[in-house]
């Protein structure tokens, strides 16, 4: 039997089935900004177009609830279609919005060109990245000058302790948010394998960058430098995924180099002091990719 929304029924009717709703339910709401929100997300973890309908039996809704929904959605440029298809692909307009948020707007400003310079001078690929709740966000990402290299996507998510530059922004955040990141990774992974990695998160925190061979692609050396504001502690992180070449002209210690200086002037313009880094670094053994998790 199709579930009847109080919104349709008669005044006097409504009001009783808003008061025999549940204890602790919410109060207030607004249905049409729901499904709004359900449609965003879900074209968000889509890579291939659907139509309305197709919407609207992936949300488990009646085509009617998704119709103008989906129109105001398309009018405001927030989904779009390509030309000659039906289906709805998210648009760029919520990372466009992300972007003019002043902090994030004012970082990426400051940094992309010396990110520029820096992928330049190091012949390499370069990417930031902030904390996103238990994950990481790439905000900006330059290539490499080279014929060939390794990139990120700016837009690209994963877990923060599944990667170098997650791993040392939990190590350089405040307290309390890096005790509840550590928490929520408590809960969710084997006993041996956090306590290995709030460990990890130690050593990071007292040395000041990290450095990982082979954990997302093999031959590809992660190492990463924070961009601190002037709290103290890392606002962002910046990464090169140093990609080995026959006939490369900068060598990976050279390379270390350019890109924690790009990192200490980025910081520096943030109020900001570095951290104190001895080159060079440290090297560490290849080892095979660990399971990503979430």
């Amino acid at each position: 039997m199709a579930k009847t929304s109080p919104s349709r029924l008669p005044r006097t009717k409504r009001a009783a089935a808003v008061k025999a709703e549940p204890a602790g339910k919410e109060r207030y709401g607004a249905p049409a900004l729901e499904k709004g929100l359900d449609v965003l997300e879900l074209l968000a973890g889509l890579s291939q177009g659907v139509s309305q309908s197709e919407i609207a039996q992936l949300l488990g809704r009646s085509l009617q609830e998704v119709y103008r929904v989906v129109m105001v959605l398309e009018r405001r440029g927030f989904i779009q279609r390509r030309r000659g298809e039906d289906g709805y692909f998210l648009s760029n307009r919520m990372f466009d919005l992300a972007n003019r948020y002043p902090p994030l707007s004012r970082l990426i400003n400051l940094a992309t060109p010396l990110m520029h310079q820096a992928a330049g001078a190091a012949n390499q690929a370069l990417h930031m990245a902030v904390l996103d709740s238990t994950a990481i966000r790439v905000i900006a990402q330059v290539d490499s000058p080279a014929p060939f290299g390794f990139r990120l996507r700016v837009g690209t998510k994963n877990p923060a302790m599944a990667t170098a530059s997650g791993r040392l922004l939990v190590a350089l955040q405040p307290p309390a948010i890096r005790d509840w990141v550590l928490d929520e990774l408590r809960r969710s992974r084997p006993k041996d394998e956090a306590d290995a990695l709030v460990r990890r998160t130690e050593m990071i925190r007292a040395r000041g960058y990290e450095m990982v061979t082979g954990e997302g692609l093999q031959g590809i050396t992660d190492v990463s430098f924070p961009l601190i504001d002037g709290s103290g502690f890392a606002q962002a992180v910046l990464t090169m995924p140093y990609l080995p070449a026959t006939r490369q002209t900068i060598g990976f210690d050279e390379a270390c180099e350019i890109v924690f200086r790009t990192a200490g002037t980025i910081t520096t313009m943030l109020g900001g002091t570095p951290p104190q880094i001895s080159f060079p670094l440290a090297r560490i053994a290849a080892r095979r990719p660990p399971n990503r998790f979430g």
